[in-house]
């Protein structure tokens, strides 16, 4: 059987997926080669400060795709492009709700001191720029709407979750969805 040879790149979608399941603490080298596949030489080559290291580059990565998609349409379209491109993006990225976002989940524990300037600036880059096209869009009180918009999507991914549906996401995003659109 011909050996797979992987790149850093396609090693961090493994690492995320395996930290979305298990969390940070939860997530020991032992366990991250088992849902990974990979060997522990092989995390350590493209990762050489360990788990801590995974976990900082699957964050970067998490951000540059929400910066793509999400933080930089909002910033440079029109409101009435920009925000259905990030209901657009938010749906795909999170599954419809079936996917926990690993940023939130990190922000729940003592992992969010090891990680804070990463995760803060996420959360504050998607409502400051949320802020600003709702803004744009004429929507009264556009800074209350977005926290209100990114804290539901959190929110709904929690609850999804923990009720095993994703059709709580899905009706909590629809009725969001209206905050944003909504003129006086």
């Amino acid at each position: 059987m011909p050996r797979l040879v992987y790149e850093r790149a396609d090693v961090l979608p493994l690492l995320a997926e395996a930290f979305r399941e298990l969390g940070f603490d939860g997530a020991s080298m032992a366990r991250i080669t088992e849902k990974t596949g990979l060997g522990k030489g092989s995390l350590y080559h493209f990762f050489p400060g360990g788990k801590e290291d995974m976990a900082a580059a699957v964050l970067g990565e998490v951000n540059a795709w929400f910066e793509d998609r999400v933080f930089t349409p909002l910033a440079t379209m029109p409101p009435a492009e920009g925000i259905p491109t990030m209901w657009r993006a938010v749906d795909e990225y999170f599954h419809s709700g079936a996917r926990v976002c690993l940023v939130g989940a990190f922000a729940l524990d003592e992992t969010r001191d090891r990680f804070a300037a990463a995760i803060g600036d996420y959360f504050a880059r998607w409502i400051d720029v949320l802020t600003a096209a709702l803004k744009g869009a004429g929507v009264p009180e556009p800074r209350q709407a977005a926290l209100e918009i990114v804290g539901g999507i959190q929110g709904a991914l929690v609850l999804s979750r923990a009720l095993n549906n994703p059709g709580v996401f899905v009706e909590t995003t629809a009725r969001l969805r209206e905050m944003g659109s909504a003129t006086p």
